[in-house]
Parts: C-alpha cells; structure tokens; sequence
C-alpha cells in the first residue's frame, strides 16, 4: 500500500470514530458525567486554546524525531485520553482530559501533515491532501450516523460505548501509520522558526479568521434556525448533509485546479467572496427558510476553494526540514476557531441579527482579498516562483537568526 493510501486509511478510521464522538460527546459530559454546560464549555475552550499551543511543539517534535514516529505516539496519547472520558467524573479530570485531548489532535494533525510533505512531491500534495479531506468527511458522516443510535439509546453504556468506540479507532490508526515509511529527520535549525517567518505568520492568521466558518453549521445555524426562522428541525440534519456529501464528492475535483501560489491565492480570494454570499443568503432566511440550503450550498463551495489553497500555500512556502512546526503553525487556526469561534459568532451573528450576518460576511471578503498580496511578498521572501511554486534548486528560506 502506498504512503497516500496508509494515510486516508488512518485518516478514514480517526474520522469514524470521530464522527460519533461529535454527535455525542457535549450530552455524555453533560448528563452521564454531570457537568453543567459552562464547565463543558470552559473545558473545552481551556482544551483547545492549549492544543493551538501544542501543535507547533509537536511539529518541531516531528522535524527532529521524525514524523511517523510523532503521529503515532499521539494518536496512541489520544487513544488513552479519549479512553479517560469513560471513568471521569469531576471537572478536573475533565478538563485534563480536554487539555490531552485537543493537544492530541492538534500535534496529529501537525505530524500527519509533516508526513504527507515528507512522503509525497511537491507536485501531488494538496492533491494528495484532498483525498485524505473527503477520506475524513465520508468516515464523520458515518460516524455521526453511528452516534445518532447511541443518542437514541441513550443510556450511558452507550455512550461509553462511542468514546471506547473512538480511541480504538485512533489505535487502529497508530498500527496503520507505523507501516509507513518514515519522512527524512532534519534535526537542525531553530525550534520556533515559523514565529520568525512573518509572511507565513500573516498567512496563518488570515487562514485562521477563514476558518471561523467552522461552528456556523454544527452550532450558529441550529441556533439561528430557531431564534429567528420557521425552518423545521429536520433542516439541520440536511444541511450537514449538503456539507458533508459535497466534500466527499467534490474536494478532489475543487483541488486539481488549484496549482502554484498565483493558483492558491485565487482560490482563497474565491472563498471569501463565496463566504460574502453565503452569509448574506443566511441573512435572509429570516423570510425564507429554504434558502438556508442554498446557503450551505455557497458555503462549502468556499470551504473546499478554501481548503485547496491553504494547503497549497501552507505546503509550498514551508521550508523543507520544518515542515511539522510550519504545519503544527498553520493548522493551528483550527483549533483556534473551535475556541473562539463560538463564543465570538453567537454574539455577533445571534446579538446582531442580519447586520452581524453581513459583518461577518465583509470580514470573510476582506480577509480573502488579502490573501493574494500577502502570498506574493511570501513568495518574493523565499525567492519563489509566484506562478508556479516554488523549485528545490531555487527556494530559499527567509533569514530566521539562529
């Protein structure tokens, strides 16, 4: 089996397990372990906010330890936290148990990231990465699916019976990764380059606000579908579909079109004016409720525009040897946006109605905008082509001290 295809299985088998996990987790550590929904959410926002930390450590850890090695040591870390949910019953265990979580995704996700770049050319890797994407979608849907019949149960067995369910699955995902071969360790340079390298900086953070598309679907519409909309419940199940369904189906198409910087570039500009639409057409379900699926129709079309020029960017300006910090960085706007994200859209988009929508919507559109004149001053920084990407023989690393 070749290194793309070990990947997309660990990644397929990860996502199962996660699928679920999501569906059920905020009820188990509500009703079975007895938290009240404000140490859930303070938990989590704790958890994340260190996992956003972590995952620059960990990418350092894979540039010198190498990548395999990282990835499965944290998902096997993962195994074990997500293991912990099931005999926890205190806020403190929680949250250690949060915090352990969110830095084992984090780090995987860096490691995982830093071992794609290390085992396919330069050529195939966003390609490579869209795979592993729709990989992910079509096992969280499957998942979610598997979830929903423990939320039918609804006994605590059966949730144990999900989490249990979901650390084997990063297990399995450990024993699939280490029959990878392992990317070449370069185990020089200093340990926080990437916070030096201030094109690259920008371009994560830029990716970051993007990424506050992230809790619309799973938390800001079910909310706003009920506070402001005569949309019936059922609506919230199709619209994950609509999102899930076209991923699988469509990223590796969106990916294929997106080559080089100047490709990236427009492809991330793309998704901000999609985005723009999309939280204007969100905006007006407030008279017309069926409009919300075409809403979540424009959205994803942004998200996969979005995805393929992120990796292409976050790929090709990273410098070979760094590709796990530079990659921990970059992906660090996920978790960031799991963070903040909801306490930052409930305010703006359920507090301001239709203009929090449309702020939201400018903010989409200015930030992909930027992304073309910052891309081009990374690519002039490293001497890259800003056509094309960059070529082994003339890349350069930006000056970052010792």
């Amino acid at each position: 089996m070749t290194a793309a295809r070990l990947l997309a299985a660990a990644q397929l088998v990860n996502s199962l397990g996660d699928g679920a996990y999501y569906v059920t987790s905020a009820l188990y550590f509500t009703l079975v372990i007895g938290l009240p929904p404000t140490q859930v959410g303070l938990g989590l926002t704790l958890g994340w906010a260190a996992g956003a930390v972590a995952g620059v450590g960990a990418g350092h850890l894979a540039d010198r330890y190498g990548p395999r090695r990282v990835a499965v040591l944290l998902a096997l870390g993962t195994a074990v936290a997500l293991g912990g949910f099931v005999f926890a019953r205190s806020f403190p265990a929680f949250l250690a148990l949060a915090c352990a979580y969110a830095c084992g995704q984090s780090g995987l996700a860096a490691a995982r990231q830093a071992l794609l770049a290390g085992l396919v050319e330069p050529a195939r890797r966003t390609r490579v990465r869209a795979h592993l994407q729709a990989a992910t979608n079509a096992g969280l849907a499957i998942g979610a699916a598997a979830g929903g019949i423990a939320l039918q149960v609804g006994t605590a067995v059966a949730y144990q019976v999900v989490f249990a369910a979901d650390a084997a699955g990063f297990v399995v995902a450990a024993v699939v990764l280490s029959r990878a071969p392992e990317a070449v360790v370069v185990r020089e340079g200093p340990r926080r380059a990437v916070l030096r390298d201030r094109p690259y900086v920008v371009l994560a953070l830029l990716n970051t606000i993007m990424m506050l598309n992230m809790p619309l679907l799973s938390l800001i519409i079910p909310l706003w579908m009920v506070e402001r909309t005569d949309a019936p419940s059922w609506l919230v199940s199709a619209l994950l579909l609509v999102n899930t369904v076209s991923v699988v189906l469509f990223q590796v198409r969106v990916a294929r079109r997106v080559s080089g910087l100047r490709g990236a570039a427009r492809a991330a500009c793309g998704a901000g004016v999609l985005m723009m639409l999309a939280c204007a057409v969100y905006a007006a379900s407030t008279s017309f409720w069926v409009v919300l699926l075409v809403a979540a129709g424009v959205q994803v079309a942004g998200e996969m525009l979005l995805a393929a020029g992120a990796w292409e960017i976050s790929f090709t300006l990273a410098p070979d040897g760094k590709q796990g910090q530079y990659q921990g960085f970059f992906a660090s706007g996920v978790a960031i946006a799991r963070m903040a994200g909801p306490v930052l859209l409930t305010t703006l988009i359920l507090g301001g109605g239709v203009t929090g929508w449309l702020v939201l919507g400018a903010l989409f559109l200015l930030t992909g905008l930027a992304f073309t004149p910052v891309t081009r001053w990374a690519a002039g920084d490293r001497f890259t082509e800003w056509s094309s990407g960059p070529r082994p023989d003339t890349a350069r690393v930006p000056s970052i001290g010792p």
